[in-house]
């Protein structure tokens, strides 16, 4: 009877192992997916500074492409992308020279390429801030999914790209965007969504409303990548 026992047990441990799914190995870039991918880092650096808004803003996936910071909140879609890059001090001061003091130089900085399921994800230490990117290849080549600069106080603070636009998300519909004129009286986008701001390990943001106004919030975090407003201002 123990015979049979064991041989049966066997053989349920050998049908459970050929049954078992393979394990899927992670995917890899190419040495022309990160050529392209570099090339479109370098020349996402070159627009800026060179304060071409739409080929910056072509440089994104069309409609979904968003640049993110704490300050800027999030830039979704060609329109917006535009009017952040004619928004920049750089672009806007008559003494300004393009191309001046842009992270890396005119080819960017380097970026640590690592592939994911969707497509690929970047690193790059900016010194005082850093990006984290992704990637995606589209029809017309590998576009920026997305771009979010982190400045020192925010990580100190544990907030990443993912945290941000979590923190963003609470708002829904309501948010819009928020324009200051700038020297010469022209209405710059400066802000869509909210401007977060950090205080020691205090997260805080102002939430700009498409209704007008604002909301001065605290928030707080819940879990990973879950926050809830702690306490909210508005206003008018």
């Amino acid at each position: 009877m123990n015979v049979v026992k064991r041989v049966r047990g066997f053989l349920l441990s050998a049908a459970l192992i050929v049954g078992a799914p393979l394990i899927a190995q992670p995917p890899s870039l190419s040495a022309d997916d990160e050529a392209a991918i570099r090339a479109l880092v370098a020349g996402y650096a070159a627009a800026l500074g060179g304060c071409r808004a739409q080929d910056f803003a072509n440089l994104f996936v069309p409609e979904t492409g968003y640049f993110a910071s704490g300050f800027r909140g999030h830039m979704v879609g060609h329109d917006r992308l535009v009017a952040l890059v004619e928004s920049e001090r750089h672009c806007i001061a008559p003494s300004a020279t393009p191309g001046a003091g842009r992270p890396g130089g005119s080819n960017g900085p380097t970026v640590t390429l690592e592939a994911t399921a969707s497509g690929a994800r970047g690193f790059a230490n900016l010194g005082t801030a850093e990006y984290q990117d992704e990637y995606v290849k589209t029809p017309a080549g590998w576009r920026i999914a997305a771009r979010t600069v982190i400045i020192a106080p925010e990580k100190a603070a544990g907030l990443d790209a993912a945290e941000l636009l979590a923190i963003d998300r609470l708002g829904g519909a309501k948010l819009g965007d928020y324009y200051e004129a700038d020297a010469n009286g022209v209405k710059r986008l400066m802000t869509s969504g909210v401007r977060v701001s950090v205080s020691g390990t205090e997260v805080k943001g102002r939430a700009f409303l498409a209704a007008g106004g604002y909301d001065d919030e605290v928030y707080e975090k819940v879990g990973p990548g879950q926050w809830r407003v702690k306490s909210s201002v508005h206003v008018p």
